[in-house]
């Protein structure tokens, strides 16, 4: 090669660097972020480059904002006005109301129905029930959905369902399909009348880009009338009764209510995105004539990178700042950024009881250990942290002054509020909230709770080994 060969290549090289560079700087709003990248690239320059063209572009938002353009329909099922609506609501989550109208424009839902159901023993068998006497339509959206004994118990509701006419439709992420060999489609191709699509497939190296930005939304919709929703699998771990090799905590809710309306237009835009054809959910064809079985006001909000992403991230901002007893959290997995650990120091600060119950063992290697890195900062503020014994829990709960309650798919870390397609449902209910409160008050009976005075001064290598884990944020 002669001196004006590589010359060409240097300055070649250089000019992307410099493209990437401005790519970076005109995208990337997180600073650190932004700083990683263009250090990467200046420091190793093709690995770097490379790296941030097929990991570091979000080509998800582009494609995503298409549908969310074909004007949802933003509207109180009721015809209550939101002035209406604020009535009741109890005064001191007013603001709490407005913040969320303004973080995501769509109005609560009145009357609905929402309980609770714990694990994989009570919330299956009702799922299966709804599903197998299905007349019209089964939306089923999950990031896992093993073919194993959990999955297994859902394949004659499905052929009872195609049986009744009802159209089938499941849609599974596309790592999450691959945690079962053979995987779910499998089994069910066998049954005509099941469509059947996959989020963002992982196995060609063309979706490499979108290996991180994964479809973590799970529920189910039977009817219009019937929905289960929140964080739950499907996975024989969470048949905890059968004694499972590796065992696993979790609560779902079952919905009746018009609220069901918003599930099924989100639904509906996942199904497009994964490339399958738009459909009239059975739920949206008289969203007026929605019956209003319960009294709890409810909406879902919608988070991802495809368009004004951190939704659910503010409104949990939004929350710590109005409570004024009490912040229960229940999450798998615990590494939100300072902002959000700011924000919990503050409302202890202040006095408000906020406690946070994390699995004593997490199911992910270096989990617990970038945890830690964080607990000492929040327990010298008054934030008490429990460690609940095994089973591994999978819960995520959000729980405030024993009224606002928010749960989902979402956990407390950086993939959930940044990176991954996830929903919450948001509800203002007290008797609701006593149901949710007395799940919590029986996680933190089997926990330890931690005492600063053991965390004070860990030793060295402790700390290093928890603060380079935590450096992995981003990637867990």
């Amino acid at each position: 090669m002669n001196t004006l060969s590589i010359t060409l290549a240097g300055a070649l090289l250089v000019l992307m660097q410099i493209i990437v560079t401005i790519h970076i700087i005109l995208h990337k709003d997180d600073v650190p972020s932004a700083i990683g990248w263009a250090g990467l690239v200046w420091l190793a320059p093709l690995v770097g480059c490379v790296a941030y063209v097929i990991l570091g572009i979000n080509r998800v938002r582009r494609k995503a904002l298409r549908l969310h353009n074909r004007g949802a329909d933003i509207f109180t099922v009721t015809g209550k006005t939101p002035q209406e609506i604020e009535k009741e609501i109890p005064a001191p989550l007013w603001q709490m109301l407005r913040l969320g109208y303004r973080v995501h424009p769509q109005h609560l839902a009145l009357g609905n129905s929402i309980r609770p159901l714990v694990n994989g023993d009570e919330a299956y068998p009702q799922m299966c029930a709804a599903i197998a006497k299905a007349q019209k339509e089964v939306l089923i959206a999950s990031y896992i959905f093993d073919n194993d004994k959990a999955g297994q118990l859902f394949l004659p509701a499905l052929k009872s369902a195609v049986k009744n006419g009802a159209v089938v439709r499941m849609l599974i992420d596309g790592v999450g399909l691959n945690y079962s060999r053979p995987n779910i489609h499998a089994a069910v191709k066998h049954i005509k009348g099941v469509e059947f699509s996959v989020f963002l497939p992982s196995k060609s190296p063309i979706n490499l880009p979108f290996v991180n930005l994964r479809n973590h939304r799970k529920m189910m919709i039977i009817d219009g009338q019937t929905a289960f929703f929140g964080g739950m699998n499907v996975a024989e771990g969470n048949l905890v009764s059968q004694q499972p090799k590796e065992p696993i905590q979790d609560v779902t809710f079952e919905v009746h209510g018009p609220v069901i309306y918003q599930m099924a237009r989100l639904f509906e835009e996942d199904w497009i995105f994964s490339g399958k054809k738009p459909f009239l959910p059975a739920s949206a064809r008289c969203p007026h004539h929605v019956s209003c079985p319960g009294k709890t006001p409810a909406r879902i909000i919608p988070d991802g990178p495809d368009g004004d992403f951190g939704k659910i991230e503010r409104l949990c901002l939004g929350a710590l700042a109005c409570a004024q007893k009490s912040a229960r959290i229940v999450t798998p997995y615990f590494l939100p950024e300072n902002n959000i650990l700011s924000a919990l120091e503050t409302a202890a600060m202040r006095g408000v009881e906020v406690e946070i119950i994390l699995p004593q063992k997490s199911n992910i290697f270096g989990m617990d250990w970038a945890m830690e890195a964080n607990f000492n900062r929040l327990m010298s503020k008054g934030v008490k942290i429990y460690r609940a014994a095994p089973p591994f829990d999978h819960s995520k709960l959000f729980l405030v002054d024993d009224i606002w309650l928010f749960a989902g798919s979402a956990n407390w870390d950086v993939r959930s509020f940044k990176l991954n397609f996830e929903s919450n449902i948001e509800c203002f209910d007290p008797e609701l909230a006593q149901q949710v409160r007395r799940i919590i008050e029986h996680k933190k009976s089997k926990s330890v709770l931690l005492h600063y005075q053991g965390h004070m001064h860990p030793p060295l290598l402790r700390t290093l080994r928890n603060n380079a884990m935590r450096l992995l944020t981003p990637y867990y």
